[in-house]
C-alpha cells in the first residue's frame, strides 16, 4: 500500500505541475509591440499658427505607418462649448496643410486628453499625401485655446490606430509640450 500511495502522490504532483504550467502559459498575454513615437521635422511652411511638432510611429509598432502633426491654435476655439461637435472640429482642423480632399468615414466622437475635452473623427483621403490613405482629426481645448492633431495613416481605415494616437496624445511628451505652449 505504501508504493501505491507514493505512486498516486507522484502522479498527482505531475498532473498539478503540468496544469499550472499550462494555465500559466495560456494566461500570460502575448506582448504586443508598444508604439514608439519618434519626433521628426515639421515639414510645412510657417503660417499664422506657427510651427508644430511631428511624430512618426512605424507600421510594425502601430499596425500601420502613422504620422501625427500637432500644434496649438491660441484663441481659436469656441470658448463656450470647446470642440463639442464635428463642425467645430472641422473648422479648427489642419487639413488645409495637406492639400487634399477628404471624406468623413463616420461622425466624430468625444475624446479626452488629460484635463482637456474634444473630439476625434476619421477620414478617407482622396489623393495620396505622404502615402497616407486615411486620417484622424483630433481637436481638444483648454478654455479658448485649441490643440489640433492630424494623424495621417497608411491604412484605409484609421480607427485601428486611433487608441494608439490618443494614448500618445495623453503621453508626458505631448502633455508637457501642451502645458508650455498654452502657458499653463
Amino acid at each position: 500500500m505504501g508504493t501505491a500511495r507514493l505512486t498516486l502522490v507522484a502522479a498527482l504532483l505531475c498532473a498539478a505541475t503540468y496544469a499550472c504550467a499550462y494555465v500559466g502559459a495560456r494566461a500570460a498575454p502575448a506582448t504586443a509591440p508598444q508604439p514608439s513615437w519618434n519626433e521628426v521635422s515639421w515639414p510645412f511652411p510657417m503660417d499664422q499658427w506657427g510651427k508644430g511638432k511631428a511624430f512618426v510611429c512605424k507600421a510594425a509598432e502601430c499596425g500601420a505607418e502613422v504620422t501625427v502633426y500637432i500644434r496649438a491654435k491660441i484663441g481659436f476655439c469656441n470658448c463656450t462649448t470647446g470642440v463639442a461637435d464635428d463642425a467645430e472640429l472641422d473648422r479648427i482642423s489642419d487639413f488645409d496643410l495637406f492639400e487634399n480632399q477628404l471624406s468623413a468615414l463616420s461622425p466624430g466622437k468625444p475624446i479626452a486628453v488629460a484635463w482637456m475635452k474634444g473630439r476625434s473623427r476619421a477620414f478617407a483621403i482622396i489623393g495620396n499625401p505622404r502615402s497616407a490613405r486615411s486620417a484622424l482629426s483630433v481637436g481638444f481645448n483648454d478654455r479658448c485655446d485649441a490643440i489640433i492633431a492630424t494623424a495621417l495613416v497608411g491604412g484605409d481605415r484609421p480607427e485601428p490606430v486611433e487608441q494608439a494616437v490618443l494614448d500618445f496624445l495623453n503621453s508626458q511628451t505631448v502633455l508637457r509640450w501642451a502645458e508650455v505652449t498654452l502657458g499653463l
